[in-house]
């Protein structure tokens, strides 16, 4: 049987870069953040297949190719302090949190945060701030962020998120409904935002309503 970290270098080369992923950094980090750390023990077997995976509590852990082009779109120099709405798994957090100055990650399943939380903080990430709420408010008292990456489908990017966008900032975020959802860029430019469409996509829905946050 193919070891797992020959199984690693193939998700990346057949999976990433084959399909134009090139930011050398960003291709380090998903080589060196094994996806199977992140997958339930059940699942062990298909961390490196090319989708999407349950987590429990009705959520997953995305496909690796989407993880890859979400991060390479931040285009982080490792400078930034970035906002994730929905921890999840803990495993893009984790390819943030080794590209990034610093994370704030927000997750609304209790369970799923202290989860993720406990791997991450068991691979030695120091530089990641969690908290347990409505990821719609975003963090204001930790703003403004360089870079926002929601890891839910919005029906549109919440003002909240654009008013803690520093300037020169980036907010990439899935927009969309259940049935078509695309990849949406936000970036602030003196005040204003400009925005793009890239990649059709599928997220969960982001949960909504309700903007109370729980300090962790």
């Amino acid at each position: 049987m193919t070891e797992p970290n020959e199984q690693l270098e193939r998700m990346v080369r057949e999976q990433i870069e084959s399909r134009g992923i090139h930011d050398p950094r960003v291709l380090a980090a998903m080589r060196t953040i094994d996806r199977a750390r992140f997958v339930p023990e059940g699942l062990a077997g298909l961390a490196y297949d090319d989708r999407p995976l349950g987590i429990g509590e009705g959520q997953t852990i995305s496909q690796p190719y989407m993880v890859a082009i979400m991060t390479q779109s931040l285009a982080l120099a490792g400078t930034e302090r970035v906002l994730e709405i929905g921890t999840g798994s803990g495993y893009q957090t984790a390819i943030l949190a080794s590209l990034a100055r610093e994370v704030y990650t927000i997750e609304y399943r209790e369970a799923l945060l202290e989860r993720a939380r406990a791997t991450l903080e068991a691979l030695g990430y120091a530089n990641i701030q969690y908290r347990a709420g409505n990821g719609r408010a975003g963090w204001p008292e930790a703003a403004p962020f360089d870079r926002i990456l929601c890891a839910a489908a919005a029906r549109d990017v919440p003002y909240a998120w654009v008013h803690q966008l520093d300037e020169g900032g980036v907010a990439l975020v899935p927009v969309g409904d259940l049935e078509s959802q695309v990849l949406t860029r936000v970036e602030k430019r003196g005040g204003r935002t400009v925005r793009s469409q890239f990649c059709p996509c599928r997220f969960v829905p982001l949960v909504e309503g309700g903007e109370g946050l729980m300090p962790q």
